[in-house]
């Protein structure tokens, strides 16, 4: 919702919540997932100069059960109740643009973010009945001031540049294990810490005709560990992964630059070539098998394998897109996608085992055909719209060291929207819809995990405007 609130002063809400619930597919396995997010902000303009300030909330509620399933296949015994994981995020925003000139753009500004959780649950399940309970969190911030302008040097050459430098703590982290009704096993607090980052981005368009176009870019990033990442150990089958309360920020550069053909949006094809290096990439790395006892997890059965958080010395890919929309009329669209991504890991230390070998759970190619009828231009469709989209996901490792396999596979989704009044839309989308068969994880003991298999939704959308 958008109040004027005086001259050239507005007034933006916004309000958003949700709730899902899901059967996994076995006894045992159920999961939820619940939320709301509010935002409020003030744009206001000074003659040439520009303003903004945005605040904003998410509140987050996620609990999910596992299960053990025995050799042949017929029970399932739990294994694990996190029965509740709250979690708060708190942010503050501003922004101001001055005026600079009619061939340029400045941007000014900083930004807030808090985030707070824990998670609760109970294991060590025996007879049924869990025997042990965990709670596990903390609190992360992170403070930053940024600097960002776009300048036309030439009628055909843009030049943009950004700067920023952030400031983080994670503070408050623990860990509490107790025997239920009985001793505490554990109760851990982790020190806190904190430390800064500077990152920056530099970029060049250059129009070479009328269709044709080139774009190079360089850029370095970083992302903080989640409060997950740092203190929460969890388990899938017979595999453990311990946290891991010292895990350094994730850093990227990059370099990427793309060439582009085509008049408009509607008949344009873009191809980019890219470099990648995350360093201190966080991933679970494999120390040990069971049967055994092991730090941070207790004991792994026989045939499961512990690992645990860790700071790789890098991931480095380096990969082509292609992205492509034809026209072929006035309603109907043709879209094109294909990414190839070779990434390998650079380790060290007790990661030099995996050193020249893929990151898990990242494929090497992607690949999407859609065709769609109706225009989305007005961010309201026609009276008809639908899509219907094909997807290949290439084969990728399921674990670190390269020996879990999960297939490729082909998915294929539609989507049917029509207006049934000047302000009321209903949809109805298919996903999956031939129910391919879509591995998410294969346990150590060889059980396999499937993504979503064939889902209807049947959605409707009343515009206020």
């Amino acid at each position: 919702m958008v109040v004027p609130i005086a001259n050239a002063t507005d007034l933006q809400f916004s309000l958003r919540g949700f709730t899902d619930e899901r059967d996994r597919g076995l006894d045992l396995s159920d999961n939820s997932n619940s939320g709301g997010d509010a935002s409020v902000r003030l744009v206001k303009n000074w003659g040439d100069w520009k303003g903004s300030i945005t605040a904003y909330a998410q509140i987050r509620e996620f609990s999910s059960e596992f299960g053990a399933v025995s050799a042949d296949r017929s029970t399932v015994t739990p294994t694990l109740d996190q029965f509740a994981t709250p979690s708060t995020g708190f942010g503050l925003r501003f922004e101001v643009r001055p005026p600079v000139g009619d061939e340029a753009e400045l941007r000014l500004g900083g930004e807030w973010r808090r985030t707070m959780g824990e998670t609760r649950e109970n294991f060590t399940f025996v007879a049924g009945a869990p025997t042990r309970f965990r709670t596990a969190g903390g609190r992360t911030d992170s403070y930053g001031m940024f600097a960002e302008g776009t300048y036309q040097a030439a009628y055909a050459l843009t030049l943009s540049a950004g700067a920023r430098i952030d400031w983080w703590d994670i503070r408050d982290g623990f860990r509490r294990e107790v025997n239920i009704g009985g001793a505490v096993r554990s109760d851990d607090r982790f020190a806190d810490r904190t430390g800064s980052e500077l990152t920056a981005r530099v970029g060049a368009a250059y129009t070479l005709t009328d269709q044709w176009r080139i774009k190079a870019s360089g850029y370095t990033g970083w992302r903080l560990p989640t409060l997950n990442e740092l203190y929460r150990p969890f388990r899938v089958g017979a595999d453990a992964t311990a946290a891991n309360e010292l895990l350094a920020p994730e850093r990227i550069k990059g370099v990427e630059a793309s060439l582009s053909f085509g008049e408009d949006k509607n008949q344009r094809a873009d191809l980019t070539l890219f470099y990648n290096q995350l360093g201190h990439a966080i991933a679970n790395v494999s120390l040990g098998q069971g049967a055994g006892t092991f730090p941070g997890v207790g004991f792994v059965a026989a045939g499961g394998t512990y690992r645990q958080r860790q700071n790789l010395d890098a991931i480095v890919s380096t990969g082509i897109e292609f992205d492509a929309r034809i026209s072929l009329g006035d309603d109907f669209g043709l879209r094109l996608g294909y990414t190839y991504m070779d990434a390998k890991v650079r380790g060290r230390g007790q990661s030099l085992a995996l050193n020249g070998l893929r990151p898990a759970q990242v494929p090497r190619q992607f690949a999407n055909l859609a065709l769609d009828f109706g225009d989305r231009d007005d961010g309201y469709p026609d009276d008809w719209q639908g899509a219907f989209n094909v997807r290949y996901v290439g084969s990728q490792f399921d674990d670190d060291a390269n020996s879990r396999r999960l297939k490729s596979a082909v998915t294929a989704d539609a989507v049917l929207a029509h207006r049934l009044a000047d302000k009321l839309l209903v949809e109805l989308r298919g996903e999956n819809l031939f129910n391919a068969r879509v591995e998410a994880a294969i346990s150590g003991t060889g059980i396999i995990e499937r993504a979503n298999p064939r889902t209807i939704w049947l959605g409707v959308r009343w515009n206020f405007d």
